[in-house]
């Protein structure tokens, strides 16, 4: 018996092994065949757009020096490359400003801000400019009045002056956009970075995309403006500007350090007028923003154009775009070509001590009647303006 029951269990144990390898051998046969299905192909590769005559023609329009795949030459030529190094962000993670630029900052960066011909041009409109305009009690007769007859009625929306008096007449005519930043009217370093300090302030709640910056013997020539700023794209690191000198200006660093290093920077002066992307007017936030552009400006002891410089240049290591579209009181006026007078960005005139020093463009005002010339160069852009002389029809003989 003990004999028959181990033949017995042997005989199940075989017959579970072969039972439990024919289960193995139909299980595939039983199922559903599979679904082809179709493998993603290979985008066709696209051909790199060629640069060529429509970059050139780009550059030869907007002014701007060309930008070089090499390294940034930061010594002053007249074929100087304009260039934008690639940064890190700067600062407090926790700053609502940098929480913004994070969330609309893009990951190219091109150097010197110039965007390449195959990426499409930003389209701006004046909406997205925001155009603040400084002066001083003093000169709300003498100056502003002239500015906003002229270029600001064009754009009394995105233009803001920035002043240190109060003055009702004045705010009737340009309504809320004048702000009166309780500086002190001293033309001291103190008081310029004072408004400055408040015009990148406003600058940050107003979302715009462009901060330009100009003084009030400045004429803005808005179609060109918009022109060259629609080059770029705001989230990109842009500063665009005219130096005021032929060198870098060089001070003690009491920010990244205790003063005993200096540093050399280019900046770009506000006497012609400079303009910043909004990307990297959020980079700024931390040396600029709430009252720190005026500690900022006190540790290098430096007025508020050469302060913007320093935050750019020096701290975020963003370099200044050199353009000569953006002209001073500085410079000599006359010698600008007058077929290219109405292609530039800004212009400015000569003061108490070079009156003649202006733009030498003929229309429809003497030089007595027109002394800066910026009623004759509205003249030239709208026509149709109320107040500028008519041309008479020539009557056939």
């Amino acid at each position: 018996m003990h004999i028959a029951s181990v033949g017995v269990s042997k005989f199940c144990f075989l017959f579970s092994l072969v039972f439990c390898g024919l289960l193995l051998l139909l299980i595939p046969a039983l199922q559903p065949p599979a679904r082809q299905v179709d493998l993603p192909q290979p985008r066709p590769q696209a051909k790199p757009a060629q640069a060529g005559k429509g970059l050139a023609y780009s550059l030869q329009h907007t002014g701007v020096l060309p930008v070089s795949s090499h390294a940034v030459d930061r010594d002053w030529t007249m074929q100087r490359q304009g260039g934008s190094m690639e940064t890190e962000d700067a600062g407090n993670d926790n700053h609502s400003f940098n929480r913004e630029m994070d969330s609309k900052s893009s990951p190219d960066k091109e150097k010197g801000g110039l965007l390449p011909e195959s990426r499409a041009q930003e389209q701006l409109e004046l909406k997205d400019i925001f155009i603040a305009v400084k002066t001083t009690r003093k000169y709300h007769k003498s100056r502003l009045e002239l500015l906003v007859k002229t270029w600001v009625s064009q754009a009394k929306e995105q233009t803001y002056i920035f002043t240190d008096g109060e003055d009702k007449a004045l705010r009737m005519t340009t309504g809320a956009n004048l702000i009166n930043t309780n500086c002190s009217a001293a033309h001291t370093r103190q008081a310029l970075c004072c408004k400055m300090s408040v015009e990148y302030d406003k600058f940050i709640e107003s979302q715009k995309k462009w901060f330009c910056h100009v003084d009030d013997d400045n004429y803005v020539i808005l179609p060109s403006l918009l022109r060259l700023l629609s080059s770029y794209h705001h989230s990109q690191d842009v500063y665009l500007g005219r130096p005021s000198l032929d060198h870098p200006i060089e001070a003690a660093d009491r920010v990244k350090s205790d003063g005993l290093v200096s540093v050399k920077f280019w900046f770009a002066t506000g006497g012609a007028g400079f303009c910043i992307s909004r990307g990297l007017a959020l980079k700024m936030s931390p040396w600029a923003s709430l009252g720190n552009f005026i500690s900022t400006a006190e540790k290098i002891r430096l007025p508020d154009d050469c302060t913007i410089g320093y935050i750019i240049e020096a701290l975020l290591e963003v370099t200044l775009t050199h353009t000569h579209l953006f002209h001073s009181h500085l410079e000599n006026l006359q010698k600008l070509p007058i077929n290219t007078v109405l292609e530039q960005v800004t212009l400015s005139y000569g003061g108490y001590e070079n009156r003649r020093n202006v733009v030498s463009i003929a229309g429809g005002f003497s030089l007595a009647e027109d002394p800066t010339r910026f009623k004759t160069v509205h003249c030239h852009l709208y026509p149709d303006t109320d107040w500028c002389p008519k041309l008479k029809p020539r009557h056939k003989n």
